[in-house]
């Protein structure tokens, strides 16, 4: 199997090479990544636990999909591959707003990435990729926000940065 690479940027999201993708994690180096957070009519956002086998943050609940752009695609391209490949269905997403955050994780890795948050709604059942998902469910905003108090210990580490933002641009267009 060929080696996923990353697209290395600089702060203002300019392409300045690829790496390995383990490579960047342990290495900490920035890349572009995004996060598809998709919701349905009533304002539920459609979460997902990750597969009990991945390398990190396995058993995890997280936002709907997440991933990294490959050579030459765009975010949206991107976005809309990666909910096909682990939720097993397609929508028009829409990318809200990007910024940079670095989280390390317990196994020495750590995500330095300038993430494309994109948005979509659904109102369907997805087909879930047992291989990446483990789980789904939808929550409402405000209760995920409790939760991640209550219990953050049951969220991916990005998902607590992200959702944060989320949540505040959400509220700030309604």
């Amino acid at each position: 199997m060929k080696e996923e690479k990353v697209i290395l940027v600089d702060r203002e999201d300019n392409p300045i090479g690829t790496m390995p993708k383990m490579e960047a994690h342990e290495k900490a180096v920035l890349h572009r990544a995004f996060s598809v957070f998709i919701l349905n009519k009533n304002g539920e956002l459609m979460l997902q636990q990750r597969a009990l086998h991945k390398y990190h943050s396995p058993a995890l609940w997280t936002n709907t999909c997440c991933s990294h752009q490959r050579e030459g695609e765009h975010n949206l391209e991107a976005g809309t591959r990666r909910l096909e490949e682990e939720m097993g269905f397609s929508v028009p997403l829409e990318e809200l707003f990007s910024f940079i955050y670095k989280a390390p994780f317990d196994n020495g890795l750590t995500e330095h990435e300038l993430d494309h948050v994109m948005i979509g709604y659904f109102e369907g059942t997805p087909r879930i990729n047992p291989e990446e998902v483990a789980s789904w469910k939808w929550m409402s905003l405000t209760a995920i926000a409790n939760d991640i108090v209550l219990h953050p210990e049951t969220y991916t580490v990005w998902f607590k940065i992200i959702f944060k933002r989320f949540f505040n641009y959400i509220k700030s267009i309604q």
